[in-house]
């Protein structure tokens, strides 16, 4: 199975997304928390910027605007890596271990 680097900045965190893996799972998955409540692309609480790298969507078209899209914005929770990717997100924060 293909997996991808992802990081996450300012903050500079890095890890893998396996394919089919939501951005916003693999974050998950690797203790970073990007903001997020639907889950499903509609409330738009994770829209972060992508920098780098490529995405697809698990919907035909996730709660974005056209003009939002061009500019590289993107929604982690429907978010599937096509490649390495980094993404800007200021609202990231690590989870630290109990």
């Amino acid at each position: 199975m293909d997996s991808y680097l992802i990081t996450v900045r300012p903050g500079g965190w890095r890890f893998e997304a396996e394919a089919g893996q939501t951005l916003l799972a693999a974050a998950e998955a690797a203790g970073v928390n990007l903001p997020s409540s639907c889950r499903n692309g509609t409330c738009r609480t994770c829209l972060c910027r992508l920098v780098q790298g490529e995405v697809g969507y698990l919907i035909a078209w996730p709660g974005l605007s056209l003009d939002e899209k061009r500019a590289g914005d993107t929604l982690p929770c429907v978010a599937l890596a096509r490649s390495d990717v980094v993404l800007l997100a200021p609202s990231a924060r690590r989870v630290d271990a109990i």
